[in-house]
């Protein structure tokens, strides 16, 4: 109940900001718009569109994590987490309520992407649909490090990290782009990362293609686990320390 409430207050505050929402669901679809724009120019299979919009679903997750840092480091500026540190409430349940709303965005988000995909040329089938539903599990992995990092920095190095660095780090560490043969040696470094693992989630379900499909599966559920753990235990420490 509490974190329920909780949610409903964190929900209210991101819709009090309508800008950063329709930045955040449009611009996946301008990139996609874009690159398949590229594809009707040039002779090679460069930008297919079943492998490019699962990428950029992916793509357009980064957003969240700008999203959920900028929105802990305000309130952690601000006298109101001070003061709600004086309520029952434990770190899991601030960090649940700060989750909590963002996965309806992650999930509207993927909806909007895959359905501007159809209209260039993806074909329908029921992968689309369970494709959009595995983005839920994926992006609490990207809310749960933008929870992090907003834990321990200000709005602006959090904007900053979680802005430029982090969306860049997705975009050429995923292969949404390209093929992560380009990479030479840095090919191992980026399977280590989840990036990669949750591109190929998507692009496994939207092609009805499940082999491997658990590994890629148990690397993402991995990396959100420990930093969710992490986000709350950072956020217990702040909790102490006021």
């Amino acid at each position: 109940m509490r974190k329920a409430v909780f949610a409903v207050r964190t929900a209210k505050e991101i819709l009090r900001d309508p800008l950063n929402i329709a930045f955040g669901l449009g611009f996946p679809i301008v990139i996609l718009v874009l690159l398949s724009v590229i594809q009707s120019n040039i002779p090679v299979e460069l930008f297919e569109i079943d492998s490019l919009a699962p990428g950029v679903t992916i793509f357009g997750l980064s957003f969240m994590t700008l999203f959920s840092a900028t929105l802990i480091s305000k309130d952690r500026q601000g006298a109101f987490l001070q003061r709600l540190f004086t309520t029952p409430l434990t770190a899991a349940d601030y960090i649940m309520g700060y989750t909590l709303p963002l996965l309806p965005i992650a999930f509207c988000q993927g909806i909007i992407c895959y359905a501007a995909a159809i209209i260039m040329g993806l074909k329908i089938s029921i992968n689309i649909l369970i494709a959009a539903l595995a983005i839920i599990p994926i992006s609490l992995f990207f809310t749960g490090l933008g929870l992090l990092c907003g834990s321990v920095l200000n709005d602006k190095q959090a904007g900053g990290i979680c802005g430029a660095l982090f969306t860049n780090l997705t975009a050429f560490l995923s292969g949404i782009w390209f093929d992560l043969d380009l990479l030479g040696d840095l090919k191992e470094f980026a399977f280590c990362l989840p990036f990669v693992h949750a591109v190929e989630i998507e692009r496994s379900i939207v092609s009805g293609n499940y082999d491997g499909f658990s590994a890629h599966v148990f690397w993402v559920a991995c990396y959100a686990v420990i930093v969710n753990i992490v986000s709350v235990c950072v956020f217990t420490k702040k909790m102490k320390c006021c």
